[in-house]
């Protein structure tokens, strides 16, 4: 029988109604866990939990936490055959890519899902979610930091949270989705990452000083320049289409400059969910290039920052960033 751990970071799938709206409530959701017989049919994986501390909804996630959840699974990694991380649906999507950075050489299912509606409420997306990804985590062809809501599994650092209210909440804009949950779980095999005969390990991810600017019309690039400090690591720049910035962006590219010249790594990514970044495709984005800008391609902008902090955490050079940034590494980018 395969056995799973279950980490439990809060978020929705846990919450209560309360005073102040909903909160996590440990007793109560194990409550609901327990009332779940599905859970203990002979044809589910054997199952722990860990609840971290403090539970969190998702929109307090950090560094600190993406590093206390890598801890809990580098420290259990030998002893399980997957892995299901409950967790807030806000930021899944940035933790589903920090920890496909952060776990290098995974050979196990990790597993993040959560739900729109808590467990403890009558009608709820939470029990199909958790126990689909039980099964999917007992599976041995998964080799990958997934993300399984609302019955597709994606890869995490593809996904993207589309929706504040629907129970299909995410999208993998630029990837096939790994799996299909219907009647029976269908993968789409040919998508999934291959196994890696490399030793496993943890990189655990330095807090630096990351930004994202989002470019809108009439955007008054000026007032970003006391940003661009010496102290600044990395910039994610949200472009318009492919790459491109109003015209008004000359102001821009003096900053840019200044940026990368104190070691800023600028990244290029495109506000189109899909489709991808070429710089020097038209006259508006050459500038950027010009003045030190890497294209993010087609990867997301929560896999953009997370693959900025990882690369950061370990203490490469500005040049060799810059390269890497414009490299697959997990399968977050064509």
């Amino acid at each position: 029988m395969k056995k799973i751990l279950i980490i439990y970071t809060g978020g929705t799938i846990g919450m209560s109604k309360s005073d102040k709206g909903y909160i996590p409530k440990l007793d109560e959701f194990h409550a609901a866990l327990d009332r779940i017989e599905e859970l203990k049919n002979p044809g589910m994986p054997a199952w722990d939990i860990i609840n971290m501390d403090p539970l969190l909804d998702s929109s307090n996630m950090t560094v600190k936490e993406w590093n206390e959840i890598g801890r809990v699974i580098a420290d259990n990694y030998d002893a399980y055959d997957g892995f299901v991380v409950l967790h807030g649906t806000d930021t899944m999507a940035y933790t589903a890519s920090a920890l496909s950075f952060m776990l290098e050489n995974n050979n196990k299912p990790v597993i993040l899902t959560g739900s729109q509606i808590p467990l403890n409420e009558v009608r709820n997306d939470a029990r199909d979610n958790l126990i689909t990804a039980l099964m999917i985590a007992a599976d041995e062809r998964i080799h990958e930091v997934c993300l399984y809501f609302g019955g597709k599994l994606l890869r995490g650092n593809r996904s993207t949270k589309i929706s504040a209210t629907g129970l299909s909440a995410f999208i993998s804009p630029n990837y096939p989705e790994l799996a299909v949950a219907g009647i029976e779980i269908k993968f789409n095999e040919s998508a999934l990452m291959k196994p890696t005969d490399k030793p496993f390990r943890l990189v655990l991810l330095e807090n630096v000083p990351i930004g994202v600017i989002k470019i809108f019309p009439g955007i008054q690039f000026t007032l970003f320049e006391s940003i661009m400090t010496e102290s600044l690591k990395g910039i994610v720049i949200e472009t318009f289409g492919t790459g491109n910035i109003p015209d008004n962006g000359e102001a821009l590219l003096p900053i840019i400059k200044k940026a990368f010249d104190h070691g800023t790594i600028l990244t290029v990514c495109s506000q189109c969910p899909q489709g991808t970044v070429y710089l020097g495709a038209y006259e508006t984005s050459s500038a950027l290039k010009d003045a030190g800008a890497v294209s993010g391609y087609d990867i997301t902008t929560e896999a953009a920052v997370a693959k900025l902090y990882y690369l950061f955490s370990l203490g490469l050079g500005r040049d060799t960033i810059k390269a890497r940034m414009e490299e697959n590494l997990r399968g977050e980018m064509s």
